[in-house]
């Protein structure tokens, strides 16, 4: 043996023993959480393994989280909430993160990456990713609603007793609190953190009406305030230049922080029969009043132009907006169209979604379709091309 070839051997024996103890390490870290009935956590481990090439979306998603299932898109991931508790899987069907607990009426809601998973009228709120559960958290009230920012900042709106009829806590990025506010009078509804984790808008009802009540993270006391004599506010969100957008039973309004308002868009004495806010642009479904399923699809830009008005005649189950598309699903069938509400052909084979009770928009241009015991991929053409 050449004095070259010592060192080199030497090197080869200390690499075996180095991924010997490696591998020994990991296989009694399965060992013991399976025999404990752990949660593997498998993420923690991916660092030590090269990254696999991206995932071919799947056809079909078989969720396992009980009843009353809903979704949300975390960016080729789909987490669902159900009554047993929450579950994310990836492109191809795999699942990543599962957190098995008891729900009564689940709820989520997600923003960049993130979601946030909790029971209406229960006490159990979850902040997750696509991989791991970033805070768990039970409320001393029961929970009313809750909200999350493109920050992964969280705001949680619960039911008091003892002189408050409710409050709202906001939490950080980790799950610390940051921020909270009891109401006295009034009862809250929902609440929203601007994008830059400043200030705080949150919606309640009072004897008169509706109001949106503005508060700075850095001040005890409210800034200012909008009420809407008579009327009904069904929710509001912050629009990126810090003003509100509140949806009510007869417009869309924008709400500034000093409590100024403008119309957004008026509904012309029609009935709101269902809205999306939640993609390149706003659609709304508007009924006449009284004459059936009889009514007007409309898409608005989101500085309030009008993109496109359709009319329709049959019954609309869900709808929602995704990237430049829109999906409709009816009570016959899903139908696409483009933001000026012109109607796209699906993808491939049509997909049979008759009885099913929701769409929702995915980032990757596809759709999701619903029901209590499916959930399919259906893409449009312009999507899929």
């Amino acid at each position: 043996m050449t004095g070259d070839e010592k060192p080199r051997n030497k090197w080869r024996r200390l690499i075996g023993i180095v991924f010997s103890l490696a591998s020994l390490i990991i296989l009694t870290y399965i060992a013991i959480t399976l025999i404990t009935g752990g949660d593997l956590g498998l993420s923690r481990l991916s660092g030590f393994f090269p990254g696999n090439e991206p995932v071919e979306m799947a056809n079909e998603f078989l969720f396992d989280v009980g009843r009353d299932r809903v979704f949300a898109d975390l960016g080729d991931f789909l987490a669902a909430a159900g009554t047993l508790g929450i579950q994310v899987l990836d492109a191809g069907g795999g699942e990543t993160l599962r957190d098995p607990y008891r729900m009564s009426v689940p709820a989520i809601v997600r923003a960049e990456g993130r979601a946030i998973a909790f029971d209406i009228g229960g006490t159990a709120v979850r902040v997750f990713n696509r991989t791991e559960i970033i805070t768990s958290i039970e409320t001393s009230g029961e929970i009313i609603s809750a909200s999350i920012n493109r920050n992964g900042w969280f705001c949680v709106c619960i039911q008091e007793s003892g002189g408050y009829r409710g409050s709202v806590t906001v939490y950080d990025n980790r799950g610390a609190e940051a921020y909270r506010v009891s109401l006295a009078s009034g009862y809250v509804l929902s609440a929203a953190l601007s994008p830059d984790n400043k200030n705080l808008a949150v919606l309640n009802y009072t004897d008169g009406g509706s109001r949106v009540t503005f508060y700075n993270l850095n001040s005890e006391n409210a800034d200012a305030a909008f009420d809407l004599p008579g009327g009904l506010i069904l929710e509001i969100r912050y629009l990126l230049d810090n003003e509100v957008l509140a949806v009510t039973t007869d417009s869309l309004i924008v709400i500034d922080k000093d409590g100024e308002s403008r119309v957004f868009f008026s509904f012309s004495g029609r009935l709101l029969g269902g809205y999306s806010l939640d993609g390149d642009f706003i659609a709304l479904h508007l009924l006449d009043y009284g004459i059936g399923y009889n009514g007007w699809l409309v898409s608005l830009s989101n500085d309030g132009t009008v993109c496109g008005v359709l009319g329709t005649d049959r019954e609309i189950i869900s709808m929602s907006v995704g990237i430049e598309y829109l999906a409709v699903l009816r009570g016959d069938g899903l139908i696409f169209y483009n933001s000026e509400l012109i109607e796209i052909p699906q993808a491939g084979e049509p997909v049979y979604t008759i009885g099913a009770s929701r769409v929702i928009a995915l980032d990757s241009g596809a759709v999701l379709v619903t029901n209590d015991h499916s959930a399919v991929v259906c893409s449009a053409a312009e999507a899929a091309s």
